[in-house]
């Protein structure tokens, strides 16, 4: 179903953000998971995307107000229904992890890949999400073959007591146990 070509995802839809820069040299060889809800706990509405893309009208909703001016952004975000959209080429550092650290390396942006599935930590994520995570990780992990299991971390495991994502709701298990059967 889905499969990397020239740094982009087949059957993603192409939404590009201008919040990326050039990766330093350095293997591909991190996926983090995310989760992002915009206003927070609210679904479905193309705020996200309008976010990564800095054309969020920040006077829609009050909470826009403490991100006004963010530049942020992610190689892929999932949405509730399943649906793809990835906003910066894989070979390129999108702008996910902010102040991070993994297996004693700073700023993950450098080396990772970024998905924000929509969701928020306390409430259950669509299996569908699942489902297609599995089958997105699968072949990023054939197009990027550093990226072995125990380099598959959330945001909360590369930014401790900054970042919670994707939270207790996440079921880990269940993910993992999806890709096998992928």
């Amino acid at each position: 179903m889905f499969s990397v070509q020239d740094h982009r995802l087949t059957g993603a839809n192409w939404c590009p953000s201008p919040n990326f820069n050039e990766r330093p040299m350095s293997t591909i060889d991190t996926l983090v998971v995310h989760n992002i809800s915009l206003p927070p706990n609210e679904f479905n509405n193309g705020y996200i995307e309008s976010f990564f893309c800095n054309e969020l009208d920040c006077s829609v909703h009050p909470y826009f107000d403490e991100i006004k001016g963010l530049e942020v952004s992610s190689h892929l975000l999932i949405k509730r229904t399943g649906e793809v959209i990835q906003f910066v080429r894989f070979d390129q550092r999108a702008w996910h992890a902010g102040v991070s650290h993994f297996d004693n390396q700073d700023n993950c942006n450098d080396f990772s890949i970024g998905i924000e599935l929509e969701g928020a930590d306390d409430i259950e994520y669509e299996e569908v999400q699942y489902q297609v995570l599995a089958k997105v990780t699968v072949a990023l992990q054939k197009a990027y073959p550093a990226i072995i299991s125990n380099r598959i971390v959330g945001h909360s495991d590369i930014a401790p007591g900054r970042k919670t994502d994707p939270g207790p709701a996440f079921n880990w298990a269940h993910y993992k146990q999806s890709m096998q059967t992928t």
